[in-house]
């Protein structure tokens, strides 16, 4: 494929990926925030139709007869954690802050793994982490724009628990099959952790069909797209493009949900991006 092709296909996949990653704030704010589904039935039906969508993608694409024997168990776990913590945390939190959150846990739980694991940061990233550990903290602080705490805290839950994930996913040779074993793995946790909640669950068509495309679309063929995307992608390019997902979901927040951005927000997300792009662009090449 000639080179500017290529690099076009890379754009496109890329910038949709991104988008998808976006969109799932969004849609599940959609949904949450207008009454058209509960957090448990939100989530049963986005993990299915991920599963579906991605146990397709492998099968047309003939690398196995088998999507479920990809994956594991622990990392279909943080994934399950990730995704209800995720839904339940969207109660109260608007598109952009709930994004913002999650995107800076994510982030420092892999810089903080790194630490553990016996990586030495240098000074600029230290500097990084502690600018975007400081600008969560002024968004949680209590006043009269701060997010509810316990949304807060479970949209943080969640982050680390996709950042564990991440974490988990970094060895695989084939990152779309053990995505989709993963997410059929995760089918039988959210259907168990949904029993306590039988007498609430409750989608309408639209909440139903929200919850598909944040699944299906945003969710499986986002994965995709963004595997198929890392193939042209530096580690530090794609680290910086990811700063862009939370600016994507307040713009659609915006857009679709009326959601506006006071000034806490606007600070406090300064401070985290800013504060995770000076720690990648510190990180010693390798």
């Amino acid at each position: 494929m000639p080179t500017a092709d290529r690099r076009m296909k890379v754009f496109v996949l890329t910038t949709f990926a991104l988008t998808a990653f976006a969109f799932n704030s969004i849609l599940c704010r959609m949904a949450l925030g207008s009454g058209e589904a509960d957090a448990a039935g939100f989530t049963v039906v986005r993990l299915l139709s991920g599963a579906l969508v991605l146990a397709a993608i492998l099968l047309l694409s003939g690398k196995t007869q088998n999507p479920a024997k990809n994956g594991n168990w622990p990392s279909a776990f943080f994934l399950f954690a990730y995704a209800i913590a995720f839904s339940f945390a969207y109660f109260g939190l608007t598109a952009a802050t709930g994004a913002l959150i999650l995107f800076g846990c994510v982030q420092i739980t892999m810089i903080a793994a790194a630490v553990f694991r016996g990586e030495r940061p240098a000074l600029g990233e230290w500097f990084g982490v502690l600018v975007a550990f400081s600008g969560l903290v002024y968004l949680m602080l209590p006043g009269l724009s701060a997010p509810p705490l316990a949304s807060a805290l479970l949209m943080a839950a969640a982050g680390v628990a996709w950042g564990f994930y991440t974490l988990r996913g970094k060895g695989s040779t084939d990152p779309l099959a053990d995505t989709a074993g993963n997410f059929i793995r995760s089918v039988p946790m959210i259907f168990v952790a949904s029993l306590p909640f039988i007498s609430q669950l409750g989608l309408s068509v639209r909440g139903f069909v929200l919850a598909v495309l944040s699944g299906a679309v945003a969710s499986g063929i986002g994965y995709w797209a963004w595997y198929a995307a890392l193939r042209g992608l530096t580690a530090t390019r794609a680290s910086v493009l990811q700063l862009s997902v939370p600016a994507i979901a307040a713009l659609g927040g915006f857009l679709f949900l009326s959601e506006s951005a006071d000034l806490r927000l606007l600070a406090a997300g300064s401070l985290i991006l800013g504060g995770i792009g000076l720690t990648i662009l510190f990180k010693p090449k390798a």
